[in-house]
């Protein structure tokens, strides 16, 4: 009997994402043997650019490293920097950072959700295909990002790489009047939030699970933003400072970008699936209450392809919590910590959009950079994308060519792993190798 003749799934290039990146899936009649997802970063350097630099230079040469999140980096370099040099924040600097993470949580998942994901689950090429059948839920989405880049703009000063933030506090704090001015806007967003939690529910999602180890930032009082514990589903439970013990980064030979794992274990999964796992219990009532209209339950996290609800509900979270800092918000006290430069070694590690963002530093007795390491959570993701990859390549084989390209497209979007990567991006082909 004649064995099956090789073929090869390959798409040479996905465009408009993180760095740039390819798949191939090698298969034997209707078996796949391996799935390789690869990623070409150009190198950017920016842990080389740090060093030699001032301390106080590093939030605004780390926000430029995102464009979407650049929150994300400023606090995890800001962070870690405080913990070198001994800081300890007033509530009022801690809530305000917290405000304006809640802002890059709002307009990072709102336009991921309604403009970049959900075309896939509804069939259309793009937003602007699908704002013909769905204008009310692609005008939502530009009015959630509206409103999470208003909040940034009124903290930081501007919505793309802010300035406002530096380290110990702020520059400045912002009048209280002209903050409470974005309450009605907030609470509008609420309900737009609301509603797209509803809307993505009903959503045909593929019947496809993943036992991960999840891994995110747990905190005891509050949903996971800015500060706390490293945890995972699988029993780890660390401190920032400990990263380094636990997680570690790898070359592998198909791709130019490095796979983390965890030391002994392998890869992990973080971002919206793993916060909601690890931490359900401490969001308000509202949204555990969209989440049953919603019929979202715990474990349906396993599904990669519902991280477009979890994305959803998370972004209601984030309008909630920026309505509970807003009411409260008074400028007391000094927008920043005094403090003198020393040699010291500072960890940090905060949730972008993504997944938790790891910095370290190591400072010079002048306050100058020494040493400088980011991880990403992108790249921490890149292994278990890999996984799903040849996961759901196996399971839906059986597709014809344009509809396992969707679905292939569809696993790497559940990622979200770059903001700026096009709706569809996946060029498909299928030949025979002799």
């Amino acid at each position: 009997m004649a064995m099956p003749i090789p073929e090869t799934i390959r798409v040479d290039y996905l465009a408009r994402v993180e760095g740039e990146g390819a798949l191939t899936v090698k298969m034997r009649g209707k078996e796949v043997e391996t799935a390789e997802f690869r990623i070409f970063e150009p190198p950017r350097f920016f842990e080389a650019l740090l060093r030699g630099r001032e301390h106080t230079e590093v939030p605004d040469i780390t926000s430029r490293i995102c464009g979407i999140c650049p929150i994300a980096y400023q606090m995890s370099a800001t962070h870690a920097i405080e913990q070198a040099l001994g800081l300890q924040l007033t509530p009022t600097i801690r809530e305000l950072r917290r405000l304006i993470f809640c802002g890059e949580w709002i307009e990072s998942h709102g336009l991921h959700v309604t403009m970049l994901h959900a075309p896939d689950f509804l069939g259309y090429d793009d937003a602007i295909q699908m704002a013909q059948k769905y204008p009310k839920q692609v005008t939502a989405g530009l009015k959630l990002k509206k409103a999470g880049n208003d909040l940034m703009t009124a903290i930081g000063g501007r919505e793309i790489h802010p300035i406002n933030v530096r380290i110990g506090g702020f520059y400045r704090f912002p009048e209280p009047a002209a903050l409470r001015k974005l309450l009605e806007p907030m609470k509008h967003a609420r309900d737009l939030a609301f509603d797209t939690v509803r809307f993505v529910s009903t959503l045909d999602f593929p019947d496809y699970v993943h036992d991960y180890e999840f891994v995110a930032l747990s905190h005891p009082d509050e949903y996971p933003i800015n500060e706390g514990r490293i945890v995972s589903s699988r029993g780890l439970n660390i401190t920032a400072a400990e990263y380094l013990e636990h997680f570690e980064e790898i070359h592998i030979e198909h791709t130019h970008a490095l796979h983390s794992v965890i030391k002994g274990r392998g890869e992990y999964l973080t971002g919206p699936q793993a916060r909601y796992y690890l931490n359900e219990e401490k969001l308000p009532e509202t949204v555990k209450q969209a989440a049953r209209l919603a019929n979202f339950k715990r474990k349906d996290c396993l599904n990669p392809f519902k991280s477009i609800i979890v994305r959803s509900l998370e972004m209601l979270y984030a309008c909630e919590e920026a309505i509970r800092i807003l009411n409260a918000y008074e400028a007391e006290g000094l927008s920043w910590i005094p403090y003198a430069p020393h040699a010291g070694v500072g960890h940090g590690c905060t949730e972008a959009p993504r997944g938790i963002l790891y910095h370290r530093y190591e400072l010079d007795p002048a306050g100058l950079i020494r040493e400088a390491k980011i991880v990403p959570p992108t790249s921490q993701n890149q292994k278990a994308i890999e996984t799903d990859l040849l996961n759901v390549a196996r399971k839906f084989i059986h597709l014809p060519k344009d509809q396992l390209q969707r679905r292939c497209e569809q696993a790497v979007r559940n990622y979200d792993p770059c903001i700026s990567c096009a709706t569809h991006f996946l060029k498909l082909e299928i030949e025979n190798v002799a």
